[in-house]
């Protein structure tokens, strides 16, 4: 039975994409113990996560070294004589604790002169590795067999379905089918799809005979506000509402899911729910919803994908023009209006 420590990353999505290298881990090795260190908010995701035995939480920062935080950590986890660390993170303090606790065989791709800290370095060929996914899965494979992995599984997130019926409970949820809608998008602007664009479709769904769930988080009420607008008793915005892992069980009940390329479109595929994934400024062929039932949207402009924060160019024409009526079809909802 060998143990694993694996640094999990500091992102939703990331995080989510993360369980197919546990999964991958325990398809070789089914008596795996898998331990993983992550943020604070990520503890409850990963319990969601049946290859995972622990998760561990870090107690510093997005950004913050605190290279004594980590070497505490690390001293309190040699007890665990774990066989095997994995380091996904590139950077230098990502690898400091399976350090500190002496786990002897540690992995990661080389980065950040953390020469070290790691035993066996992989390099990041971007060529070859150009999914995250594949990525995360290629470090729990020998290196003859991880450019490219191959039978990449899928993630698949564990739902509650008696936190699933206190929710229906709680907000008095509508028995109509559900399309959750995801307007937000942690990374910046330029990754968000027009709040008009969102209230139309939602309009156009419940036409149709649907429910309407905004997930978010706080900074997103604003958005969920104005998107179930006039919209009456079948558009909720949940917004600040709930906690990140009501959203899976949430998810999970809905049909349908239409989200900005957001850590919640991930968790929506990794439940099952047919996901729509609207890019632009991003890329789907880099991080796509993993899953079989999902429908990109991208209008694939000559100056797409930049991967910035907001649109360099001033204009963000990759989201503005993207219509609503289109992902409407898609959808299969009832056309109101046209779109102008």
């Amino acid at each position: 039975m060998a143990k694993y420590l694996i640094v999990g990353p500091s992102w939703v999505g990331d995080m989510v994409m993360a369980q197919s290298l546990f999964m991958t881990v325990k398809q070789r090795d089914k008596d795996a113990v898998i331990d993983v260190i992550g943020p604070k908010w990520s503890v409850p995701i990963i319990a969601r996560m049946p290859e995972v035995r622990n998760a561990i939480t870090l107690p510093t920062g997005h950004g913050e070294w605190g290279i004594s935080i980590r070497r505490k950590l690390g001293h309190s986890l040699r007890s665990e004589h774990y066989d095997h660390a994995i380091v996904m993170p590139r950077s230098w303090k990502s690898a400091l604790v399976p350090f500190f606790a002496k786990v002897p065989h540690r992995i990661g791709f080389t980065g950040e002169q953390r020469y070290f800290l790691l035993n066996e370095r992989r390099t990041l060929d971007k060529n070859i590795l150009n999914q995250t996914v594949k990525r995360f899965t290629s470090l729990g494979l020998p290196a003859e067999e991880a450019y490219p992995p191959k039978d990449i599984p899928f993630p698949k997130l564990t739902v509650d379905k008696t936190n699933q019926a206190r929710l229906y409970q709680q907000f008095n949820l509508s028995n109509r089918p559900a399309i959750a809608l995801m307007a937000g998008a942690e990374f910046g602007p330029s990754k968000q799809w027009p709040i008009p664009h969102f209230h139309q479709l939602a309009k156009s769904a419940i036409a149709s005979g649907y429910q309407i769930w905004v997930l978010g988080g706080p900074k997103d009420q604003m958005d969920g506000d104005n998107i179930v607008d006039t919209l009456g008793e079948f558009a909720i915005n949940l917004c600040g509402k709930t906690q990140l892992v009501d959203a899976i069980d949430l998810l999970a009940a809905a049909e349908k899911a239409v989200s900005n390329d957001s850590g919640l479109m991930h968790i929506a595929a990794a439940v099952g729910t047919e996901v729509h994934g609207i890019y632009g400024s991003t890329s789907e062929l880099f991080t796509p919803p993993l899953t079989d039932k999902k429908t990109i949207h991208n209008l694939h402009l000559e100056c797409s994908p930049c991967f910035k924060r907001t649109c360099p160019l001033g204009h963000t024409h990759c989201q503005n023009q993207l219509i609503p009526d289109q992902i409407i079809r898609t959808l299969n909802l009832s056309m109101l209006e046209t779109t102008p």
